[in-house]
């Protein structure tokens, strides 16, 4: 489970064995969540939450991975092939 980035304290992870179509697992204190990345450029939107979070942290951790859709797309891409 390759974390490909750490946000604002939240790990970015795409798992090795996973599924199309590429996504990232977002995880936090107490939760994860998952973002479809609709490559190669989203927009991002959420496929699943585990756990308590609020609307807003959603929205917010939404905002600070949106700027890097391109290079989460390129990451599923070396460990996955096509998106």
């Amino acid at each position: 489970m390759p974390t490909i980035a750490t946000i604002n304290g939240y790990r970015v992870v795409i798992y090795t064995a996973d599924h199309r179509p590429a996504h990232v697992h977002v995880i936090g204190a107490g939760f994860e969540i998952v973002f479809n990345l609709n490559c190669p450029n989203g927009p991002l939107d959420v496929r699943n939450i585990a756990g308590k979070v609020s609307d807003r942290t959603i929205s917010r951790i939404a905002s600070l991975i949106e700027p890097e859709i391109v290079a989460f797309c390129a990451a599923w891409r070396k460990h996955h092939g096509h998106y």
